[in-house]
């Protein structure tokens, strides 16, 4: 047995999320290339735009039945420590004494009071942020016990960076640890037992957005498209600005035609200005996220989701979302959608048919283009 494996054991971590760092770790240790050069990718040209789906008409009824088949998942693990806060980061005000996690809250008891549908509502938390959130919720009692509205990531162990072993700091062993970030969603849902919870309670898709993203409301339309579609995921994206340069785009394999993401960190040095050229690459992720949970499912997915659980968020080249999309899954087939980002007055509740969201500038969408207007 391995040391990484006996530390993360010990400490209670999930099995699924022990062989996902493993895996992460022989990547490592393989010295396998992770890069993807310019010369590997095409320009994506073009995406369906939210704006313009063909969702058709919709019953009241039908749209209770989508609202009780969908949970809303904020990604609530990390800390707002470059905003000088020592807590999570959903928990920093917004204004007039509200923070994040209060307008979300808003957002979703809004949408609850419009349909007559309580929507089912989960956050990733970490073990940096579980204690601070959790305490939060106690004063929105409707919404339940907040250990029932959340599952954690898992934790990693920091590594020597030459041994690749993990480190010991006795003194406060907590500082062995480190959380592994938003990409342990997919192992960790599957780890928690949520994912079971969720299919045996009939729930067949999850929208995932950053905790602080308040333009990510639940759009009724996006969610019939993506429910009719068949595929098994869909990214949201939005048009990069002179901001964005330095943030991951999507773009297409030159060999398999599906639709990737390269960050930053997976550019070679000297395809950096092709990197940065937003007229070029034009799409940013937006991290809005629509997967539907039944794929997840190592028992009953079709959909090649099993390297997903394994590698966490990119896969092994950077795939955008969780599933290689040179398959054609349907309508949509994984394709990223754009989605507008209107400034102006905070959201509260879904939107749906013209009435759009208004975003924050960090609102990241994929598969649909979400375009920005002002």
């Amino acid at each position: 047995m391995s040391l990484i494996r006996k530390k993360m054991e010990a400490a209670g971590v999930s099995e699924v999320a022990i062989r996902a760092f493993e895996h992460n770790v022989g990547q490592l240790n393989s010295g396998a290339r992770m890069m993807i050069s310019e010369g590997e990718i095409r320009a994506v040209e073009s995406l369906p735009h939210l704006d313009r789906l063909e969702v058709g008409e919709r019953s009241e009824a039908a749209d209770r039945a989508l609202l009780k088949s969908v949970v809303l998942i904020k990604l609530n693990g990390g800390l707002g420590t470059g905003m000088g806060l020592q807590k999570a980061k959903s928990l920093l005000e917004v204004r007039d004494g509200m923070n994040f996690l209060d307008l979300t809250v808003r957002q979703i008891l809004a949408l609850r009071d419009r349909t007559g549908v309580p929507p089912r509502f989960l956050l990733m938390n970490s073990f940096s942020t579980s204690d601070d959130t959790r305490g939060h919720l106690l004063r929105y009692p409707e919404l339940g016990r907040p250990e029932s509205l959340e599952f954690l990531q898992s934790k990693a162990p920091k590594l020597d960076a030459k041994s690749h072993e993990p480190v010991v700091w006795q003194t406060d062993p907590d500082h062995e640890w480190c959380p592994p970030g938003h990409g342990d969603l997919y192992p960790s849902i599957l780890g928690s037992g949520k994912l079971d919870e969720l299919l045996n309670a009939g729930v067949r898709y999850a929208f995932v957005s950053n905790s602080d993203n308040l333009g990510a409301t639940l759009d009724l339309d996006l969610l019939s498209y993506f429910a009719t579609s068949d595929a098994p995921f869909l990214m949201e994206v939005t048009a990069r600005t002179a901001a964005d340069r330095k943030g991951g785009h999507l773009a297409v394999d030159a060999n398999s035609g599906g639709l990737l993401l390269r960050e930053s960190a997976q550019c070679p040095a000297e395809d950096s200005d092709s990197f940065q050229d937003i007229n070029r690459h034009r799409y940013f992720n937006t991290n809005n996220l629509w997967i539907r949970l039944d794929a997840l499912h190592p028992a009953g997915n079709r959909h090649g989701c099993r390297d997903l659980l394994l590698q966490g968020s990119h896969g092994d080249r950077g795939v955008a979302g969780p599933f290689r999309t040179g398959e054609n899954h349907g309508r949509s087939a994984d394709a990223p959608i754009r989605r507008l980002r209107r400034h102006g007055r905070l959201p509260s509740g879904a939107s749906s048919g013209s009435q759009r969201r208004s975003t924050r500038r960090e609102t990241r969408s994929g598969g649909i283009q979400t375009g920005r207007s002002t």
